[in-house]
Parts: C-alpha cells; structure tokens; sequence
C-alpha cells in the first residue's frame, strides 16, 4: 500500500518510543503500562508510525507489536491508532507491514469486536475466546494435594521445556525475561519435573496472572491462589475453555468482562496443548 505523502513512513520502535506508547495507550483509554510496553518493545520488534500533526516530532499516530515465537508462530499486539488519526487505515498499513514481514510465519493475536472485521479482511480467523477475570479475589480453600513454591532462577530451564511442550513454540527469548519482569514466579512440582507455572506482574490498576500453564484446572486455581496474596485487585484473562477454573474465579469474588477472539492467520489453531494452557502472558504475545 503506497503511504500518502503526508503520513510518515512505518518505521521500527525503540526503546525510546516507550514513552509516546504509553502516550498512544492512554490516548485509546488503555492503562499505560510502561512496565509491559519496555519487556515488548524487548522480546519483539515494535513498528510505528510517526505523528504527522507533531512538528517537534515524539507522538506516535499508530502503533503495533510483533513477538516472534522461533520460526513456527508470531503473535501481533498492542495494535493502537491515536484517536485524531482513527479510520485513515493506519492500523491496516500497520498490519499490511507486519504481513509482510512475517512473510510465511504463521501469525496469532487478540482481538476486539472493533478490530474484528479488519483482521478477517486480512485473512485472520477465530479459533476462539478468552474471557477476563477481574477483581478482588477471596481467599480461596488450599489445595491440599498440590504444593506450589517459589520459582528460583534454577527453575528456568525446566519452566522453558515445560512451556515449549505445552505451547507447542519456542518463547525462549520471552521467558528468559520473565523473572525480571514479575513479581512473583510460583512453580507447582518437585525438581525438574514441573507441572505447572505462573507469574505475576504490575499495572496501575491491577496485578495480573500471565503466564498460567498447568497439568489440570485443580493444579492452576493452587498457583492463582498462591500469587493473590495482597490487596490489590487481580486480572486474569483464561480461556473460554476452562470453564471450571472461570467459576471457581467467580464464585471467589472476580466478575467477568467482555470476551475476547483469539485469532491466528496461516494455520488452522494455535499449535500445544490447550488444556494445559490457562492464561496467555499478556494479551499482547499470548
């Protein structure tokens, strides 16, 4: 798609762009999270489209992320258009470009009903849902047969094998960075024979689990309760599938948002295995 004369050329983000994308998230009525935004704009490559409005140059009119997952799979976030340059086609030039740039690779994302319509013009389809959890959630009974712990940085190599077997890709490159990026990292197993993992990370408004894997719903609710020790109101975003483990949340005090669609383009669903697979790291890179 030829770019108007009048409009920047897409460019890649740096870590100097962590700013003006909070910026745009703001702008769009998102929280800011530049905690979330500095381990993205790390693990994958941002592409950005400068504002034309902005003579001093530093304001983005649009916006998106690509995590690449080895060679097998790319998840695309943090789609964002600034609202004074909303329904000019910034987003599909956006992910026109990361099309291109994923040449083959399958791609995957979340989406909104807004962004719907555009990513199934672009050859996207739904495979199915995630549903939000949110709120305060009660102490929940312990879980007797399943003992979680603290994560030490000799957990790492066995979180990665676990999280590769279970996601069916290799997110090495995320993970590695996933202890300086949580609060809390709580592994449920003994040794190296893990089955299940999680993390807990920081927003303004709330602390959110991500990732979630685990052997069985019983196994995930005792890692949710392990991390939800504090104050704060907790998020969650769980699959539609485990229905179990989104009633065991809200009979615990969380309520349901508005669903999401999990969409992929390139193969017919997300690769691993979903039963294992409770909560994606962020809605941004799955």
């Amino acid at each position: 798609m030829s770019t108007p004369l009048s409009v920047p050329p897409i460019r890649a983000l740096t870590m100097g762009d962590l700013m003006p994308c909070a910026d745009l998230a703001e702008d769009r009525g998102w929280a800011r999270e530049e905690h979330k935004w500095s381990l993205l704009l790390t693990a994958g490559t941002g592409y950005g489209i400068d504002d034309p409005d902005d003579p001093e140059g530093g304001r983005l009119a649009a916006v998106c992320v690509a995590t690449p997952y080895g060679s097998r799979l790319t998840a695309v976030g943090m789609v964002l258009v600034a609202r004074r340059h909303a329904r000019q086609g910034l987003a599909r030039r956006l992910m026109s470009h990361v099309l291109d740039e994923a040449g083959e690779t399958p791609l995957m994302l979340y989406a909104t009903p807004y962004g719907q319509p555009l990513y199934r013009q672009l050859g996207f389809t739904g495979i199915g849902e995630t549903e939000r959890l949110s709120g305060l959630l009660r102490t929940p009974a312990p879980m007797p047969h399943v003992a979680t712990r603290a994560a030490t940085a000799a957990d790492l190599p066995a979180i990665i094998r676990l999280d590769t077997e279970v996601s069916g890709v290799d997110r090495t490159a995320m993970l590695a960075r996933l202890p300086a990026f949580v609060d809390r990292l709580r592994v449920s197993g003994e040794g190296t024979a893990l089955t299940g993992y999680a993390g807990l990370w920081p927003t303004p408004e709330a602390n959110v689990v991500g990732p979630l894997i685990a052997q069985d719903t019983e196994t995930a609710m005792a890692l949710i309760a392990s991390l939800a020790g504090s104050d704060r109101p907790l998020r969650l975003d769980i699959d539609s599938r485990h229905q179990e483990l989104v009633g065991w949340g809200r009979a615990h005090g969380l309520t349901s948002g508005a669903p999401t669609t999990i969409m992929v383009r390139g193969l017919p669903d997300l690769p691993g295995d979903w039963k294992r697979r409770f909560a994606p790291l962020s809605m941004a890179t799955g």
